[in-house]
Protein backbone atom coordinates (compact mmCIF):
# COMPACT_ATOMS: atom_id res chain seq x y z
CA UNK A 1 0.00 0.00 0.00
CA UNK A 2 2.51 2.29 0.69
CA UNK A 3 4.44 1.77 -2.58
CA UNK A 4 1.32 2.36 -4.64
CA UNK A 5 0.62 5.70 -2.79
CA UNK A 6 4.40 6.75 -3.18
CA UNK A 7 4.22 5.77 -6.99
CA UNK A 8 0.68 8.02 -7.19
CA UNK A 9 2.22 11.16 -5.45
CA UNK A 10 5.25 10.76 -7.68
CA UNK A 11 3.37 10.83 -10.58
CA UNK A 12 1.45 13.88 -9.11
CA UNK A 13 4.89 15.97 -8.74
CA UNK A 14 7.09 14.98 -11.58
CA UNK A 15 5.66 17.28 -14.45
CA UNK A 16 7.65 20.52 -15.19
CA UNK A 17 6.45 22.26 -18.57
CA UNK A 18 7.20 25.65 -20.00
CA UNK A 19 5.74 27.75 -22.24
CA UNK A 20 8.82 28.11 -24.61
CA UNK A 21 8.02 31.47 -26.53
CA UNK A 22 5.72 33.08 -24.05
CA UNK A 23 6.91 36.60 -22.66
CA UNK A 24 3.23 37.59 -20.80
CA UNK A 25 0.67 35.07 -19.30
CA UNK A 26 2.08 31.25 -17.36
CA UNK A 27 5.44 31.54 -18.56
CA UNK A 28 5.95 28.05 -16.60
CA UNK A 29 3.88 25.81 -15.02
CA UNK A 30 4.54 22.51 -13.30
CA UNK A 31 2.89 19.29 -11.02
CA UNK A 32 4.64 21.28 -8.35
CA UNK A 33 2.73 24.13 -8.61
CA UNK A 34 -0.15 24.53 -5.81
CA UNK A 35 -3.47 23.80 -7.61
CA UNK A 36 -5.61 27.02 -6.68
CA UNK A 37 -7.13 30.28 -8.45
CA UNK A 38 -5.11 33.68 -8.49
CA UNK A 39 -6.23 36.96 -7.40
CA UNK A 40 -4.69 40.52 -8.15
CA UNK A 41 -5.81 44.31 -9.18
CA UNK A 42 -4.46 46.08 -12.27
CA UNK A 43 -5.86 49.42 -13.65
CA UNK A 44 -9.89 49.07 -12.79
CA UNK A 45 -10.17 45.75 -12.83
CA UNK A 46 -9.14 42.37 -10.31
CA UNK A 47 -8.74 39.71 -12.07
CA UNK A 48 -9.27 35.86 -10.45
CA UNK A 49 -6.89 33.33 -12.74
CA UNK A 50 -5.81 29.81 -12.91
CA UNK A 51 -2.48 28.31 -12.98
CA UNK A 52 -2.99 28.43 -16.91
CA UNK A 53 -3.74 32.53 -16.96
CA UNK A 54 -6.78 31.88 -17.57
CA UNK A 55 -9.63 34.08 -16.54
CA UNK A 56 -11.70 32.83 -13.46
CA UNK A 57 -13.49 35.58 -12.26
CA UNK A 58 -13.00 39.63 -12.69
CA UNK A 59 -14.39 42.44 -11.38
CA UNK A 60 -14.62 46.14 -12.61
CA UNK A 61 -14.27 49.56 -11.32
CA UNK A 62 -14.43 52.42 -12.24
CA UNK A 63 -11.30 53.54 -10.04
CA UNK A 64 -7.53 52.40 -10.66
CA UNK A 65 -6.11 50.46 -7.74
CA UNK A 66 -6.05 52.42 -4.10
CA UNK A 67 -4.46 49.34 -3.78
CA UNK A 68 -5.77 46.43 -1.75
CA UNK A 69 -7.98 43.52 -2.78
CA UNK A 70 -9.28 40.78 -0.80
CA UNK A 71 -11.57 38.20 -1.96
CA UNK A 72 -13.62 37.54 0.71
CA UNK A 73 -14.85 33.73 2.02
CA UNK A 74 -18.68 34.73 1.13
CA UNK A 75 -17.41 35.52 -2.33
CA UNK A 76 -17.67 39.61 -2.39
CA UNK A 77 -14.47 41.26 -3.88
CA UNK A 78 -13.58 44.27 -1.20
CA UNK A 79 -11.25 46.98 -3.26
CA UNK A 80 -9.48 49.62 -2.72
CA UNK A 81 -9.72 52.34 -5.45
CA UNK A 82 -8.09 55.42 -6.06
CA UNK A 83 -10.28 58.85 -6.34
CA UNK A 84 -8.97 61.23 -8.57
CA UNK A 85 -9.36 64.69 -7.59
CA UNK A 86 -7.58 68.04 -8.57
CA UNK A 87 -5.98 69.86 -6.49
CA UNK A 88 -5.87 66.48 -3.72
CA UNK A 89 -4.38 68.23 -0.74
CA UNK A 90 -3.85 64.83 0.60
CA UNK A 91 -1.43 63.25 -2.12
CA UNK A 92 1.72 60.79 -2.01
CA UNK A 93 2.12 57.32 -4.03
CA UNK A 94 -0.49 54.66 -2.98
CA UNK A 95 -3.27 57.07 -2.12
CA UNK A 96 -6.80 55.61 -2.60
CA UNK A 97 -9.92 57.28 -1.20
CA UNK A 98 -12.41 54.83 -2.04
CA UNK A 99 -13.38 51.55 -1.18
CA UNK A 100 -15.88 49.58 -2.59
CA UNK A 101 -17.49 45.86 -2.00
CA UNK A 102 -18.77 43.93 -5.02
CA UNK A 103 -20.10 40.34 -4.72
CA UNK A 104 -19.45 37.36 -7.25
CA UNK A 105 -21.14 38.81 -9.92
CA UNK A 106 -20.01 42.30 -10.08
CA UNK A 107 -22.28 44.30 -8.40
CA UNK A 108 -21.32 47.20 -6.41
CA UNK A 109 -22.98 46.60 -2.68
CA UNK A 110 -20.97 49.27 -0.99
CA UNK A 111 -18.97 51.86 -1.20
CA UNK A 112 -16.69 54.41 1.19
CA UNK A 113 -15.83 57.56 0.44
CA UNK A 114 -12.59 58.69 2.56
CA UNK A 115 -11.24 61.95 0.45
CA UNK A 116 -11.40 65.01 1.85
CA UNK A 117 -9.00 68.60 2.80
CA UNK A 118 -7.43 66.43 6.01
CA UNK A 119 -7.77 62.94 5.53
CA UNK A 120 -7.62 60.08 2.51
CA UNK A 121 -7.73 56.47 2.37
CA UNK A 122 -4.37 55.09 1.01
CA UNK A 123 -2.86 51.70 0.08
CA UNK A 124 -4.58 48.98 2.42
CA UNK A 125 -8.08 48.13 3.89
CA UNK A 126 -8.88 44.72 5.56
CA UNK A 127 -12.13 42.40 5.88
CA UNK A 128 -12.72 42.04 9.70
CA UNK A 129 -14.16 38.37 10.72
CA UNK A 130 -17.07 40.22 12.27
CA UNK A 131 -17.72 41.65 8.88
CA UNK A 132 -16.30 45.17 9.74
CA UNK A 133 -13.44 46.52 7.43
CA UNK A 134 -10.12 47.94 8.88
CA UNK A 135 -9.19 50.93 6.97
CA UNK A 136 -5.58 52.96 6.64
CA UNK A 137 -5.56 56.56 6.52
CA UNK A 138 -3.54 59.56 6.18
CA UNK A 139 -4.81 62.82 8.25
CA UNK A 140 -3.40 66.36 8.07
CA UNK A 141 -1.41 67.82 11.23
CA UNK A 142 -0.52 71.56 10.76
CA UNK A 143 2.59 72.58 11.43
CA UNK A 144 1.99 74.62 14.57
CA UNK A 145 0.46 71.51 16.58
CA UNK A 146 3.34 69.17 14.92
CA UNK A 147 5.80 71.50 16.80
CA UNK A 148 3.80 71.02 19.89
CA UNK A 149 3.90 67.52 19.76
CA UNK A 150 7.73 68.09 19.96
CA UNK A 151 8.21 68.29 15.98
CA UNK A 152 12.31 70.01 15.16
CA UNK A 153 10.66 72.93 13.17
CA UNK A 154 13.71 72.66 10.56
CA UNK A 155 12.21 69.14 10.46
CA UNK A 156 8.95 70.62 9.29
CA UNK A 157 9.65 71.64 5.51
CA UNK A 158 6.16 71.16 4.23
CA UNK A 159 4.34 73.05 7.62
CA UNK A 160 2.61 69.64 7.91
CA UNK A 161 2.87 66.28 8.79
CA UNK A 162 0.83 63.09 8.08
CA UNK A 163 -1.17 61.37 11.05
CA UNK A 164 -1.58 57.99 10.15
CA UNK A 165 -4.75 56.48 11.46
CA UNK A 166 -6.57 53.01 11.19
CA UNK A 167 -10.07 52.37 11.60
CA UNK A 168 -13.00 49.99 11.49
CA UNK A 169 -16.13 51.05 10.03
CA UNK A 170 -19.53 48.50 10.55
CA UNK A 171 -20.75 49.00 7.02
CA UNK A 172 -24.59 50.17 7.06
CA UNK A 173 -26.25 50.49 3.48
CA UNK A 174 -24.81 51.19 -0.02
CA UNK A 175 -22.46 54.29 1.33
CA UNK A 176 -23.14 54.32 4.89
CA UNK A 177 -21.21 53.35 8.05
CA UNK A 178 -20.44 53.52 11.84
CA UNK A 179 -17.03 53.86 12.68
CA UNK A 180 -16.57 51.72 15.89
CA UNK A 181 -12.72 51.68 16.73
CA UNK A 182 -9.69 53.68 15.84
CA UNK A 183 -6.13 53.73 16.55
CA UNK A 184 -3.35 57.20 15.52
CA UNK A 185 0.05 57.33 15.54
CA UNK A 186 0.00 60.84 17.34
CA UNK A 187 -1.35 59.21 20.15
CA UNK A 188 2.00 57.37 20.43
CA UNK A 189 4.76 60.15 19.81
CA UNK A 190 7.58 60.50 22.03
CA UNK A 191 10.37 62.79 21.46
CA UNK A 192 13.69 64.01 23.23
CA UNK A 193 14.17 67.44 21.27
CA UNK A 194 12.62 69.65 23.62
CA UNK A 195 11.66 69.32 27.03
CA UNK A 196 8.71 72.48 26.96
CA UNK A 197 6.93 70.69 24.05
CA UNK A 198 4.65 67.72 24.41
CA UNK A 199 6.11 63.79 24.34
CA UNK A 200 9.03 64.80 25.82
CA UNK A 201 10.45 61.44 27.28
CA UNK A 202 13.22 58.97 26.51
CA UNK A 203 13.29 57.05 23.12
CA UNK A 204 15.57 54.65 23.87
CA UNK A 205 13.69 53.32 26.85
CA UNK A 206 10.40 54.34 25.17
CA UNK A 207 10.13 51.31 22.47
CA UNK A 208 6.49 51.33 22.29
CA UNK A 209 6.76 55.15 20.95
CA UNK A 210 7.35 56.70 18.10
CA UNK A 211 9.41 59.09 17.83
CA UNK A 212 8.56 62.60 15.99
CA UNK A 213 12.09 63.09 14.57
CA UNK A 214 13.52 60.02 13.20
CA UNK A 215 13.63 60.18 9.70
CA UNK A 216 16.01 57.32 8.49
CA UNK A 217 17.68 59.01 5.78
CA UNK A 218 15.17 60.31 4.03
CA UNK A 219 13.75 64.19 3.90
CA UNK A 220 11.95 66.18 6.39
CA UNK A 221 8.46 65.98 4.30
CA UNK A 222 5.41 65.54 5.65
CA UNK A 223 4.60 62.13 4.25
CA UNK A 224 7.00 60.85 7.36
CA UNK A 225 5.96 57.57 7.46
CA UNK A 226 4.66 56.33 4.71
CA UNK A 227 2.28 53.28 6.01
CA UNK A 228 1.90 50.88 2.89
CA UNK A 229 0.26 47.88 4.83
CA UNK A 230 -1.94 46.76 7.66
CA UNK A 231 -2.52 42.64 8.12
CA UNK A 232 -4.93 41.56 10.87
CA UNK A 233 -4.12 38.45 12.80
CA UNK A 234 -7.45 36.97 14.45
CA UNK A 235 -6.23 34.82 17.55
CA UNK A 236 -4.32 37.68 19.03
CA UNK A 237 -6.74 40.07 18.17
CA UNK A 238 -3.49 42.36 16.94
CA UNK A 239 -2.71 44.61 13.23
CA UNK A 240 0.44 44.09 12.27
CA UNK A 241 1.81 47.58 10.52
CA UNK A 242 4.31 48.39 7.72
CA UNK A 243 5.86 51.45 7.72
CA UNK A 244 7.54 52.39 4.63
CA UNK A 245 9.73 54.91 5.68
CA UNK A 246 10.85 53.55 8.92
CA UNK A 247 11.63 49.90 7.21
CA UNK A 248 9.75 48.88 10.68
CA UNK A 249 6.91 46.32 11.12
CA UNK A 250 4.81 47.18 14.04
CA UNK A 251 2.54 45.33 15.73
CA UNK A 252 -0.47 47.26 17.92
CA UNK A 253 -3.44 45.39 19.90
CA UNK A 254 -6.75 45.24 18.75
CA UNK A 255 -8.78 44.48 21.64
CA UNK A 256 -9.42 48.00 23.22
CA UNK A 257 -11.77 50.72 23.20
CA UNK A 258 -11.43 54.02 20.78
CA UNK A 259 -10.11 55.75 24.41
CA UNK A 260 -8.65 52.93 25.17
CA UNK A 261 -6.24 52.59 21.97
CA UNK A 262 -5.19 56.23 22.79
CA UNK A 263 -3.43 55.61 25.42
CA UNK A 264 -0.35 53.07 26.53
CA UNK A 265 -2.44 50.09 25.78
CA UNK A 266 -2.38 51.49 22.15
CA UNK A 267 1.62 51.80 22.37
CA UNK A 268 3.22 49.43 20.44
CA UNK A 269 3.21 46.05 21.05
CA UNK A 270 6.44 44.79 19.20
CA UNK A 271 8.75 46.39 16.25
CA UNK A 272 10.86 44.82 14.25
CA UNK A 273 13.41 45.69 10.87
CA UNK A 274 15.73 49.03 11.85
CA UNK A 275 16.40 49.31 15.28
CA UNK A 276 17.83 53.06 15.09
CA UNK A 277 14.64 53.97 15.36
CA UNK A 278 14.08 53.70 18.79
CA UNK A 279 17.98 53.75 19.65
CA UNK A 280 18.81 50.11 20.09
CA UNK A 281 21.36 49.72 17.19
CA UNK A 282 22.98 51.26 14.12
CA UNK A 283 22.59 51.07 10.32
CA UNK A 284 24.60 47.84 10.53
CA UNK A 285 21.47 46.39 12.91
CA UNK A 286 18.89 46.83 10.42
CA UNK A 287 17.23 44.21 8.66
CA UNK A 288 14.88 46.31 6.53
CA UNK A 289 14.20 48.26 3.55
CA UNK A 290 10.98 49.75 2.67
CA UNK A 291 9.13 46.16 3.40
CA UNK A 292 5.55 45.65 2.54
CA UNK A 293 2.74 42.61 3.49
CA UNK A 294 3.94 41.40 6.77
CA UNK A 295 1.27 38.79 7.61
CA UNK A 296 0.99 36.45 10.38
CA UNK A 297 1.01 32.61 8.94
CA UNK A 298 -2.56 31.18 9.51
CA UNK A 299 -2.86 28.20 11.92
CA UNK A 300 -2.57 24.84 10.12
CA UNK A 301 0.17 25.99 7.03
CA UNK A 302 3.81 25.29 6.54
CA UNK A 303 5.77 28.19 9.32
CA UNK A 304 2.30 28.74 11.07
CA UNK A 305 2.61 31.70 13.58
CA UNK A 306 5.66 33.01 12.11
CA UNK A 307 5.71 36.60 9.79
CA UNK A 308 6.06 36.60 5.82
CA UNK A 309 7.75 40.16 4.97
CA UNK A 310 8.45 40.82 1.21
CA UNK A 311 11.87 42.91 1.88
CA UNK A 312 12.62 45.46 -1.35
CA UNK A 313 15.64 46.34 -0.58
CA UNK A 314 14.87 50.25 -1.10
CA UNK A 315 17.70 52.50 -0.42
CA UNK A 316 20.24 49.25 -0.32
CA UNK A 317 23.17 48.42 -2.20
CA UNK A 318 23.31 46.23 -4.50
CA UNK A 319 19.38 46.53 -5.55
CA UNK A 320 17.59 43.43 -5.03
CA UNK A 321 14.63 42.33 -2.49
CA UNK A 322 14.14 39.19 -0.50
CA UNK A 323 11.49 37.29 0.99
CA UNK A 324 12.04 36.88 5.24
CA UNK A 325 10.29 35.02 7.51
CA UNK A 326 11.02 35.56 11.17
CA UNK A 327 9.71 34.15 14.38
CA UNK A 328 8.34 37.09 16.64
CA UNK A 329 9.25 36.59 20.59
CA UNK A 330 5.28 36.00 20.92
CA UNK A 331 3.97 33.77 23.49
CA UNK A 332 0.49 31.58 22.59
CA UNK A 333 -1.44 34.38 23.74
CA UNK A 334 0.23 37.54 21.84
CA UNK A 335 2.08 38.50 24.54
CA UNK A 336 5.61 39.51 23.17
CA UNK A 337 9.27 39.59 24.85
CA UNK A 338 11.02 42.19 25.19
CA UNK A 339 14.48 42.76 27.44
CA UNK A 340 15.22 46.42 28.50
CA UNK A 341 17.80 48.55 26.39
CA UNK A 342 18.47 46.09 23.68
CA UNK A 343 16.26 45.22 19.99
CA UNK A 344 13.13 43.65 19.60
CA UNK A 345 14.27 39.99 18.51
CA UNK A 346 14.98 38.04 16.59
CA UNK A 347 18.36 38.78 15.71
CA UNK A 348 18.00 36.93 12.39
CA UNK A 349 15.46 35.44 10.00
CA UNK A 350 14.35 31.87 10.13
CA UNK A 351 13.93 31.85 6.12
CA UNK A 352 15.16 34.36 3.80
CA UNK A 353 14.87 34.11 0.23
CA UNK A 354 17.27 34.20 -1.76
CA UNK A 355 19.38 32.76 1.03
CA UNK A 356 22.52 34.70 -0.60
CA UNK A 357 22.66 37.94 -0.91
CA UNK A 358 23.80 39.16 -4.32
CA UNK A 359 27.00 40.47 -4.75
CA UNK A 360 25.73 43.35 -8.20
CA UNK A 361 22.06 44.33 -8.64
CA UNK A 362 19.66 41.37 -9.34
CA UNK A 363 16.55 40.81 -11.65
CA UNK A 364 14.67 40.27 -8.55
CA UNK A 365 14.06 44.00 -7.66
CA UNK A 366 10.99 45.27 -6.83
CA UNK A 367 11.49 49.03 -5.06
CA UNK A 368 7.85 49.53 -4.66
CA UNK A 369 4.45 47.42 -3.34
CA UNK A 370 4.76 43.64 -4.03
CA UNK A 371 4.05 40.54 -1.29
CA UNK A 372 4.98 37.30 -0.53
CA UNK A 373 2.54 34.13 0.68
CA UNK A 374 2.90 30.72 2.13
CA UNK A 375 0.87 28.35 0.54
CA UNK A 376 -0.29 24.90 1.85
CA UNK A 377 2.07 22.59 0.21
CA UNK A 378 5.14 24.53 1.28
CA UNK A 379 5.22 26.42 -1.21
CA UNK A 380 5.68 30.62 -1.47
CA UNK A 381 3.74 32.57 -4.15
CA UNK A 382 5.92 36.21 -4.72
CA UNK A 383 4.63 39.08 -6.29
CA UNK A 384 7.66 40.92 -8.07
CA UNK A 385 4.66 44.17 -7.92
CA UNK A 386 6.95 46.79 -10.20
CA UNK A 387 6.63 43.86 -12.91
CA UNK A 388 3.34 41.96 -12.20
CA UNK A 389 5.60 39.31 -12.33
CA UNK A 390 3.78 36.21 -9.89
CA UNK A 391 6.23 33.45 -9.52
CA UNK A 392 5.70 30.65 -6.64
CA UNK A 393 8.73 28.57 -5.38
CA UNK A 394 9.10 25.39 -3.79
CA UNK A 395 11.07 24.59 -0.77
CA UNK A 396 14.08 23.96 -2.93
CA UNK A 397 13.68 27.48 -4.45
CA UNK A 398 12.92 26.27 -6.97
CA UNK A 399 10.74 28.28 -9.63
CA UNK A 400 7.08 25.69 -10.41
CA UNK A 401 4.90 28.67 -11.43
CA UNK A 402 5.59 31.83 -13.00
CA UNK A 403 2.74 34.47 -14.42
CA UNK A 404 3.38 38.09 -15.77
CA UNK A 405 0.15 40.12 -16.28
CA UNK A 406 -0.30 41.47 -19.73
CA UNK A 407 -2.90 44.06 -18.80
CA UNK A 408 -1.37 47.61 -18.57
CA UNK A 409 -1.94 49.42 -15.43
CA UNK A 410 -1.78 52.55 -17.03
CA UNK A 411 -4.90 52.23 -19.27
CA UNK A 412 -6.09 48.70 -18.97
CA UNK A 413 -4.74 47.90 -22.51
CA UNK A 414 -4.16 43.75 -23.08
CA UNK A 415 -1.22 42.99 -24.64
CA UNK A 416 -0.19 40.67 -27.45
CA UNK A 417 1.22 37.51 -26.70
CA UNK A 418 5.08 37.15 -27.76
CA UNK A 419 5.60 41.12 -27.56
CA UNK A 420 7.02 43.21 -24.24
CA UNK A 421 4.83 42.76 -21.81
CA UNK A 422 3.12 46.30 -20.65
CA UNK A 423 5.55 49.01 -20.12
CA UNK A 424 3.66 50.32 -16.95
CA UNK A 425 3.22 46.76 -14.94
CA UNK A 426 2.24 47.00 -11.90
CA UNK A 427 0.23 44.47 -9.06
CA UNK A 428 0.05 45.66 -5.35
CA UNK A 429 -0.13 41.68 -4.26
CA UNK A 430 -1.08 38.56 -5.48
CA UNK A 431 -2.91 35.86 -3.28
CA UNK A 432 -3.39 32.19 -4.25
CA UNK A 433 -6.36 30.87 -3.22
CA UNK A 434 -7.25 26.87 -2.47
CA UNK A 435 -10.18 25.39 -5.10
CA UNK A 436 -11.89 24.17 -1.54
CA UNK A 437 -11.79 28.13 -0.58
CA UNK A 438 -15.33 28.83 0.67
CA UNK A 439 -15.98 31.44 -1.52
CA UNK A 440 -16.10 28.89 -4.67
CA UNK A 441 -18.82 26.92 -3.04
CA UNK A 442 -21.28 26.80 -5.63
CA UNK A 443 -19.69 28.67 -8.23
CA UNK A 444 -18.90 27.95 -11.66
CA UNK A 445 -15.20 27.86 -12.09
CA UNK A 446 -15.30 27.18 -15.53
CA UNK A 447 -11.97 28.64 -17.00
CA UNK A 448 -12.39 31.51 -19.99
CA UNK A 449 -9.84 32.39 -21.85
CA UNK A 450 -6.18 33.87 -20.40
CA UNK A 451 -6.00 37.67 -20.19
CA UNK A 452 -3.39 38.25 -23.35
CA UNK A 453 -3.98 38.10 -26.83
CA UNK A 454 -3.11 35.07 -29.26
CA UNK A 455 -2.53 33.32 -25.81
CA UNK A 456 0.08 30.04 -26.04
CA UNK A 457 -1.52 27.19 -24.17
CA UNK A 458 0.19 24.48 -25.67
CA UNK A 459 2.27 22.99 -22.67
CA UNK A 460 -0.93 23.62 -20.17
CA UNK A 461 -3.28 21.71 -22.83
CA UNK A 462 -0.19 19.03 -22.61
CA UNK A 463 -0.06 19.25 -18.53
CA UNK A 464 -3.97 18.82 -18.39
CA UNK A 465 -3.85 15.67 -21.05
CA UNK A 466 -0.89 13.98 -18.96
CA UNK A 467 -2.54 14.61 -15.84
CA UNK A 468 -6.16 13.28 -17.39
CA UNK A 469 -8.02 16.04 -16.79
CA UNK A 470 -8.83 15.37 -13.08
CA UNK A 471 -12.03 17.26 -12.37
CA UNK A 472 -11.39 19.92 -9.36
CA UNK A 473 -12.41 18.90 -6.29
CA UNK A 474 -12.30 20.64 -3.27
CA UNK A 475 -12.06 20.35 0.69
CA UNK A 476 -14.05 22.46 2.95
CA UNK A 477 -12.69 23.41 5.34
CA UNK A 478 -9.21 23.09 4.78
CA UNK A 479 -6.91 23.06 7.14
CA UNK A 480 -9.69 21.59 9.37
CA UNK A 481 -10.16 20.46 13.77
CA UNK A 482 -13.09 17.78 12.84
CA UNK A 483 -14.46 17.34 9.74
CA UNK A 484 -13.88 17.49 6.02
CA UNK A 485 -15.84 18.01 3.31
CA UNK A 486 -15.15 16.95 -0.82
CA UNK A 487 -17.02 19.72 -2.94
CA UNK A 488 -17.45 18.38 -6.28
CA UNK A 489 -20.08 17.06 -9.01
CA UNK A 490 -18.71 13.56 -8.75
CA UNK A 491 -20.62 10.32 -7.49
CA UNK A 492 -17.82 9.29 -4.62
CA UNK A 493 -17.59 5.94 -4.18
CA UNK A 494 -14.80 5.69 -1.06
CA UNK A 495 -12.32 8.23 0.30
CA UNK A 496 -9.22 6.61 1.79
CA UNK A 497 -7.10 8.97 4.56
CA UNK A 498 -3.32 8.18 4.58
CA UNK A 499 -0.74 9.57 6.95
CA UNK A 500 2.65 11.22 5.06
CA UNK A 501 4.10 7.75 5.51
CA UNK A 502 1.48 5.92 3.82
CA UNK A 503 -0.33 4.61 6.77
CA UNK A 504 -4.07 4.10 5.77
CA UNK A 505 -5.92 5.64 8.92
CA UNK A 506 -9.39 6.43 7.63
CA UNK A 507 -12.02 5.08 5.27
CA UNK A 508 -15.30 6.91 4.46
CA UNK A 509 -18.42 5.91 1.67
CA UNK A 510 -19.70 9.68 2.09
CA UNK A 511 -18.49 12.78 0.75
CA UNK A 512 -16.48 13.79 4.53
CA UNK A 513 -13.85 12.54 6.95
CA UNK A 514 -14.16 12.91 10.04
CA UNK A 515 -10.27 13.60 11.72
CA UNK A 516 -11.20 15.16 15.02
CA UNK A 517 -9.52 11.83 16.63
CA UNK A 518 -5.88 12.24 14.29
CA UNK A 519 -2.97 13.66 15.19
CA UNK A 520 -2.46 17.31 14.07
CA UNK A 521 -0.87 17.13 10.97
CA UNK A 522 -1.03 16.65 6.74
CA UNK A 523 -2.89 13.48 5.19
CA UNK A 524 -3.32 12.57 1.82
CA UNK A 525 -7.38 11.96 0.91
CA UNK A 526 -7.25 9.19 -2.06
CA UNK A 527 -11.04 9.47 -3.49
CA UNK A 528 -12.66 7.35 -5.82
CA UNK A 529 -15.30 8.51 -7.84
CA UNK A 530 -15.99 6.53 -11.46
CA UNK A 531 -13.18 4.40 -11.95
CA UNK A 532 -11.14 7.59 -11.35
CA UNK A 533 -8.84 8.42 -8.44
CA UNK A 534 -7.82 11.53 -7.10
CA UNK A 535 -5.66 12.42 -4.47
CA UNK A 536 -5.76 15.58 -2.37
CA UNK A 537 -3.72 17.03 0.34
CA UNK A 538 -5.54 17.95 3.65
CA UNK A 539 -4.84 19.42 7.05
CA UNK A 540 -5.89 18.91 10.50
CA UNK A 541 -4.84 21.88 12.56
Amino acid sequence: MIKKLLFSLAILFTLNLSFGQNTMGTILVTEDAYEGYTLFSTHTKAYLIDNCGREINSWSSTYPPGNAVYLMPNGNLLRAGRLVQSPNPVSFGGTGGVVEIFDWDGNIIWTWIDSSDTSRQHHDVYPLPNGNVLILAATVVDGIDAIEAGRDPDQLTDNQLYNERIYEVEPVGATGGNIVWEWNVMDHIIQDFDASKDNFGSVENNPGKIDINFLNGFEPVKNWLHFNAIQYHEAFDQIVISSRRMSEIWIIDHNTTTAEAAGPSGDLLYRWGNPQAYRQGTENDRKLYGQHTPYYIPEGLPNEGKLVIFNNGFGRMPDYSQVDIIEPPVDTNGNYTYIPNTAYGPTSTFYTYPATPPTENSDFYSAIVSSARQLPNGNILICEGREARFFEIDSNENIVWEYISPISNADGATYEQGNSPPPNNFAFRATKFSPDYPAFAGRDLTPGEPLETNPDLSACNTLNTINTNQPIVGLFPNPTENTITINTNLQIDKIEVFTTLGQKVLESQSNSVDLSSQEKGMYFLRIYSDQKIITKMAIKG
